[in-house]
């Protein structure tokens, strides 16, 4: 919420966009409407300019009602723009220092509304927003929206131009063990593995009648290489990271050509090398020791998440990374819903609901929108850092970073706390770590000096964080001296 009464307090950036609108409604703004709808949503504000020191001024002489009007008639022009995600709660006129100022308020559009572009076209009209300005969508972000505004989710699609030879039968054989194991007596136990794929969703029959594997089947089940015609950016890539001096300590990638190279195989062995360092609690039931808890739920969730929500047309692929005492999972593809709504959990709206109930009939992975609020319920109860979830665009991509040690508390941040009147020692230090994940969500990159003004501290305090976050892989820094600039990790 911006303090109109003061406006001088604000920038241009990833969320704000300033335009004097002296001479009517400037025709830049449907670049910009566009823009805030495909990314993260924003204000745009007509009747401000920028001062020599960048930052936002109220101008005198606007027509506001008129700019309104105009606004609104274009905004409901189909010819003009594609949809009005507006209502009319969203535009308001505030005063500043008697001046009028127009607020638009735009909100992050619905995955079905997007893109929201601009004229006849969605290739040569979307824009998206990047730091303070707006660029023109490349064609493969305006395919990833159209692909996620589909009714039907994109692992549904029925591959006719492949036969059932594409699927592996040994990563078929462990899933029904697995199955049966976790389902006994279920009613498809007893059917062939054709029948029984045609039930789950990796089988779909077209309209000749002939049975040909489904996108979904095709992942969970299929060889790297037939993968790979349908998906060309596929690649599932694990990384263990835990010698400084070594590149890396063990990886496995889906191209190897040693295994199958599906999401199935992958899960399982990525899973069992991220948990193995997890300590497990002894306890007995039903005479029996529990090796499963509430961290290793938390593992599988993550894991199964990370899988079952990327769009495997997407650029980069799965990578996974485990560090001494990190793992980071990161996945092609945007949210579908609003990042804080993922967090609060009720909300589900899977990218791939067919591999959701592959996935379920296992045991692994929750339907109803609680996956992330649990991993984030469940760090809490081990004193964990907060899990640090972020999205990126262009390539669209999703990152959850896990810390899976308790957070040391250094002299620095002993010293802050006390100078803060913080009685709690570390976790100012953490509160401070992910306003600047959400500061660097919304602006893309900044200063430590911005970063030292947003949180009010010290520039050298800031720094202390700003490296803490780096050496965790969560931001890198760019440039050098006083031209540095911090960002999140893609």
């Amino acid at each position: 919420m911006i303090d109109f009464k003061n406006i001088n307090q604000y920038k241009e950036n990833n969320r704000i966009e300033a335009k004097t609108a002296l001479g009517g409604l400037p025709q830049s703004i449907w670049e910009t409407y566009s823009a805030f709808a495909n990314t993260l949503g924003g204000i745009i504000l007509l009747g401000v300019e920028e001062d020599s020191d960048k930052n936002l001024r109220a101008v005198e002489g606007i027509n506001a009602q008129q700019l309104i009007k105009d606004f609104w008639n274009i905004l409901n022009n189909q010819q003009k723009v594609s949809v009005n995600i507006l209502s009319d709660k969203n535009v308001t006129i505030e005063e500043s220092n008697g001046n009028q100022i127009v607020a638009i308020r735009v909100p992050r559009a619905q995955r079905y509304d997007k893109p929201v572009y601009l004229g006849a076209n969605p290739f040569s009209g979307s824009y998206r927003r990047n730091g303070e300005g707006d660029y023109k969508c490349t064609k493969e972000e305006v395919r990833a929206m159209m692909r996620d505004a589909s009714i039907k989710t994109q692992d549904m699609l029925l591959l006719d131009n492949m036969s059932l030879d594409v699927l592996d039968s040994d990563s078929i054989r462990r899933y029904r063990i697995r199955m049966k194991s976790y389902r006994p007596g279920h009613v498809w136990e007893e059917l062939d593995d054709t029948q029984f794929l045609y039930k789950l969703g990796a089988v779909g029959r077209s309209e000749d009648g002939s049975l040909h594997p489904t996108a979904a089947g095709l992942l969970m089940f299929g060889y790297e290489y037939e993968i790979v015609k349908e998906y060309p950016e596929y690649f599932l890539d694990y990384r263990e990271e835990l010698d400084p001096n070594t590149r890396w300590t063990d990886r496995i990638v889906s191209s190897s050509g040693d295994w199958s190279g599906n999401i199935y195989d992958f899960y399982f062995r990525v899973y069992n090398k991220i948990a193995q360092d997890i300590k497990i609690p002894f306890k007995l039931e039903g005479g029996y020791r529990i090796d499963d808890t509430p961290i290793h739920k938390a593992l599988r969730e993550a894991l199964a998440n990370c899988l079952i929500n990327a769009d495997y047309y997407g650029r980069q692929g799965i990578v996974i990374v485990k560090k001494k005492d990190i793992i980071t999972l990161s996945n092609p593809g945007g949210f579908r819903i609003d990042l804080q709504t993922a967090k609060s959990g009720g909300v589900s709206d899977p990218r791939n609901s067919a591999l959701i109930k592959m996935f379920n009939l296992i045991d692994i992975g929750e339907r109803a929108g609680s996956g992330i609020p649990n991993i984030f319920n469940v760090w809490n109860k081990q004193g964990f850092p907060a899990p640090i979830i972020s999205e990126s665009f262009e390539p669209d991509r999703i990152t959850l970073s896990l810390r899976t040690t308790q957070a040391a508390i250094k002299s620095g941040d002993k010293k802050a706390a006390t100078k803060s009147g913080d009685k709690t020692n570390g976790t100012k230090t953490l509160i401070h770590k992910q306003a600047i994940i959400d500061y660097l969500t919304d602006h893309v990159s900044a200063k430590s000096s911005d970063i030292a003004d947003m949180l009010g501290l010290k520039p050298t305090r800031a720094k202390e964080i700003l490296a803490e976050l780096a050496a965790d892989d969560i931001i890198i820094a760019e440039g050098g001296n006083k031209n540095r600039i911090y960002k999140l990790k893609s």
